[in-house]
């Protein structure tokens, strides 16, 4: 179970996103960050690796593993594709 509220991770998250956001923009990629529901982390994939068939390996092998070292052993990560309209009706 997750020991900080939604509203305590957001601040964390964004730093720790931050490290690996180079990791994406080299290739031409990026993430826009959409919020924290319920101890998950919720990104929209921009740029080069929206639709990119590593974007998945990407997004839990690099940022969620960040997030884990960084924050907790329990935290995930999902990109929504729908962007903030998506992220809205969760």
């Amino acid at each position: 179970m997750m020991p900080f509220s939604d509203e305590e991770l957001i601040n964390p998250v964004k730093k720790s996103l931050e490290k690996s956001l180079p990791i994406l923009e080299r290739d031409g990629g990026g993430l826009e960050f959409l919020g924290v529901k319920n101890g998950v982390v919720y990104v929209h994939l921009i740029g080069a690796c929206k639709g990119c068939a590593s974007s998945g390996i990407t997004l839990k092998y690099s940022l969620e593993r960040q997030l884990k070292i960084d924050i907790h052993p329990e935290i995930s990560i999902v990109n929504l594709e729908g962007g903030e309209q998506e992220f809205a009706r969760l």
